[in-house]
């Protein structure tokens, strides 16, 4: 990527580091407070998921390729005054909209459990619903902190938006680490909600200063441009709900498994997201400005800039899928093994991590088309191979989750797994649509064959070293032999793909050594 690029990727990448950092801290504590196995875990899990909608369909994904687009192009343009105008109409219709539909979310939550978690019946549906209701306020919070990183992104200043995460994850860890040995399981369940709700609160507060300093002529005002946004957030809208289909889809069938299947499922997707949004959303967001500001025939200039992007993601998600495939088991149990969390609950969230690994690679290259497409001010393209790829994680999904162990005489709790992998299945199909088709438009995309090949066989030599290193350590507690068999498998990863002159292995060892 351009020198520029790179310095926002990065400082994308350094917020989204220190707040998915605080992040596993807080599922570290979770694990240790809830456990795998029990009622109060499972309902948390299905009930953060039911208000996520709200988050998912009008928060940052949305705004990034409606808002941003517009601001930015008027930024560019040195239209200042209309840019204030049209983030000022936006916040306005978006406060007054999510609160009617988090009054409504609060009303209707009874009748949305049995359509998210079907699977659940009596002590696990009622504290879902509870729970449910206080976590809606936190999720409309939520949505205008999206408000305030799509400003703050537009003006390239990235570090604080996506790190101000942070205070979301420190008020539940207090709120953990202050009742959880005084209140039943249930109890805190109910206490943790209402720390989330206040960390959201506080999320909004610590980026407002920063928004009203770049953007000083903030006023509401309806213009064409305000129209423009409107019109890209509809396809945007849908396309979104579209892909939360399938994260909900999940969810349901894996309330059908069981207990602790919603949580393993949970838990797997928390570390899974994690390389997801350190390598791919913090390129992507970083992108969709820059490629959003180009005047005139941007062509050229955006099959450039993607095909770099590519090229830096699957440097850094290669080796994750990787280590989540050979050794995911290592990677859980230095994250979550303690307390009521034991080694063969980290085992089973391996298997359900080794499926999710099946699509990393697709699903995060595929963020970086969709935000070219944005960029291309086209938001129904990228609305329709998603909706193919709901159908596939519908279908297969099922079919992996229930007839397939039952098949192969396994415990049906596995089914979990068959929920990722067919999920990553679906991803490889619809970035192989998104990629034919804008190579249609942009010219050619995507990596080239030989830096493919180097990438994949350094990461399969150094999860063999990694994995020599597991059998000879033996028995030992995780977070002994975590270090080096990770530390083995990452040095011999980064060295070999430096020695077969992979540019951006070089790049990053002219950087350490000029430091």
């Amino acid at each position: 990527m351009p020198r520029e690029g790179n310095r926002h990727a990065l400082l994308v990448g350094a917020g989204i580091f220190i707040s998915r950092i605080f992040g596993l801290v807080r599922q570290m504590i979770f694990a240790r407070y809830f456990g795998l196995h029990s009622v109060a875990a499972d309902a948390f899990n299905a009930a953060f998921k039911i208000p996520n909608i709200l988050q998912n369909l009008f928060g940052e994904g949305v705004l990034s390729a409606s808002f941003i687009p517009v601001y930015a192009r008027l930024l560019a343009q040195k239209d200042e005054e209309e840019a204030g105008r049209v983030a000022g109409a936006v916040a306005a219709i978006l406060a007054l909209t999510i609160s009617v539909i988090v009054l409504i979310g609060v009303l209707a939550t009874p009748y949305l459990i049995p359509i998210i978690a079907g699977g659940f019946q009596g002590e696990r549906r009622e504290l879902s619903i509870r729970l449910a209701r206080i976590l809606f306020v936190g999720s409309g919070l939520m949505v205008l902190s999206a408000w305030c990183l799509g400003v703050l992104n537009s003006h390239r200043k990235f570090l604080l938006s996506y790190s101000a995460p942070v205070i979301w994850n420190v008020a539940m860890i207090a709120t953990m680490v202050a009742f959880g040995h005084r209140f039943t399981l249930s109890s805190l369940a109910v206490a943790l909600a209402w720390g989330s709700v206040a960390g959201s609160g506080l999320m909004v507060l610590a980026q407002l200063p920063a928004v009203l300093r770049v953007a000083p002529r903030l006023r509401f005002g309806m213009s064409p441009h305000v129209h423009a946004v409107m019109r890209s957030f509809g396809p945007v809208f849908v396309s979104r709900g579209v892909v939360q289909i399938s994260g909900y889809v999940d969810l349901y069938l894996a309330t059908y498994l069981p207990l602790g299947a919603a949580t393993a499922l949970q838990y797997a997707q928390t570390l899974y997201l994690l390389p997801v949004s350190l390598f791919g959303m913090s390129i992507s967001a970083a992108e969709l400005p820059e490629m959003s500001s180009a005047l005139g025939d941007a062509r050229a200039y955006l099959n450039q800039r993607l095909n770099a992007g590519l090229r830096h993601i699957a440097f850094l998600i290669v080796p994750s899928a990787m280590a989540f495939l050979a050794l995911g088991d290592v990677v859980t149990a230095l994250v979550l093994q303690v307390g009521r969390f034991t080694a063969a609950d980290s085992r089973y969230v391996w298997g359900i991590l080794a499926g999710s690994a099946v699509g990393l690679l697709a699903q995060t290259m595929g963020r970086l088309y969709s935000s070219t497409y944005y960029a291309l001010r086209d938001t129904r393209t990228p609305l329709y191979f998603a909706i193919v790829r709901v159908i596939l994680t519908t279908g297969l999904g099922y079919l992996f989750a229930f007839p397939l162990p039952k098949a192969l005489g396994i415990d049906p709790a596995w089914g979990v797994a068959g929920l990722t992998a067919s999920a990553g299945m679906a991803g490889w199909v619809e970035f192989t649509l998104l990629r034919r088709s804008l190579n249609r438009r942009i010219g050619p995309t995507g990596l080239p064959v030989s830096l493919t090949l180097k990438l994949w066989t350094a990461a399969a030599v150094g999860a063999a070293a990694g994995w020599a290193v597991k059998v000879a350590l033996g028995p030992a507690h995780p977070r002994l032999f975590a270090i080096p068999i990770l530390g083995v498998y990452g040095l011999l990863y980064f060295g070999l793909t430096y020695a077969m002159r992979v540019e951006e292995s070089g790049r990053l060892v002219r950087r350490l050594v000029r430091r």
